[in-house]
C-alpha cells in the first residue's frame, strides 16, 4: 500500500469538483464542512448544489469539463462515472501538480477518500486502500456504537485541560494521559457533569483545581 494517512487543513483551500450528481454533492458537503473553497464544474446539478450556488457558498461553472480547468486549484475531485474525464483530469493534475481524486477509480487518484466518523473535533478514519470502500463504510458503522456522541466532550474537556496543564508547565507523560482517560472522567462525561470529569482529570494527571 502506497497510502499514507493524512489530514489537511482546507480552510481556503482551492478545490474544484467536476460533476453534479450525488457523489459530487456528497463530495462538496465535506468540503464545505471543511471551510474550503469550492468550483462545482457540471452543465447540470443536484437541488442542494444550485442551492448552494445561489447562496454563494460555491461558484458553479455550468458547463462540461475542458483541459485547463484545473489551472490554480490545489485539489480535484471527479464524480461523473466516465472513465475518460477521470483520465483526463487525473493526467492534467500530474502536469499542473494538481492532487486529484476519482471516485470509484483508484488507478487515476493521488489521493483517496476514508470513510469517517465524526464525533466533535474528534475524527476515526477508516480506509481499505481503496480496495472495497463498502466494507471500509461497514467498519465505520459498526464503530459508531462505540464512539457515542460524548466522544466529542470528551475531545473539547481534554483540550481544555491540555491548556491548563500547559499554563502551569506540567507535562504529564502519555502513559498518564492514557490512563487518565480510561478513567473515572468518561463515566462523567456520559453522565454530563463536565465540573466533575474536569476535576478528575486533573486529579488523574497529577494537577488540582486549585494550584
Amino acid at each position: 500500500m502506497g497510502y499514507y494517512p493524512i489530514y489537511l487543513e482546507m480552510i481556503g483551500r482551492r478545490c474544484v469538483v467536476i460533476g453534479g450528481g450525488a457523489v459530487a454533492e456528497r463530495k462538496v458537503e465535506g468540503l464545505l464542512e471543511a471551510s474550503a473553497a469550492v468550483t462545482v464544474i457540471s452543465p447540470t446539478v443536484t437541488g442542494r448544489l444550485t442551492r448552494w450556488a445561489d447562496e454563494r457558498k460555491i461558484c458553479h461553472a455550468a458547463r462540461s469539463y475542458s483541459p485547463g480547468d484545473i489551472a490554480g486549484y490545489e485539489l480535484a475531485f471527479v464524480a461523473t462515472d466516465e472513465s475518460a474525464i477521470n483520465a483526463a483530469v487525473y493526467e492534467e493534475g500530474k502536469i499542473r501538480g494538481v492532487w486529484v481524486n476519482a471516485a470509484d477509480d483508484p488507478a487515476h487518484c493521488d489521493f483517496i477518500l476514508p470513510s469517517v466518523l465524526r464525533r466533535g473535533a474528534l475524527a476515526v478514519a477508516v480506509s481499505t486502500a481503496g480496495k472495497s470502500p463498502a466494507l471500509s463504510r461497514s467498519i465505520r458503522e459498526d464503530l459508531e456504537s462505540h464512539f457515542s456522541d460524548d466522544y466529542g466532550l470528551l475531545v473539547e474537556l481534554a483540550a481544555e485541560v491540555r491548556d491548563e496543564l500547559q499554563r502551569r508547565s506540567l507535562r504529564p507523560s502519555y502513559e498518564a494521559w492514557r490512563r487518565a482517560l480510561n478513567g473515572g472522567v468518561r463515566e462523567h462525561v456520559r453522565r454530563g457533569d463536565l465540573a466533575q470529569a474536569r476535576g478528575s482529570l486533573l486529579k488523574d494527571l497529577g494537577a488540582t483545581l486549585c494550584e
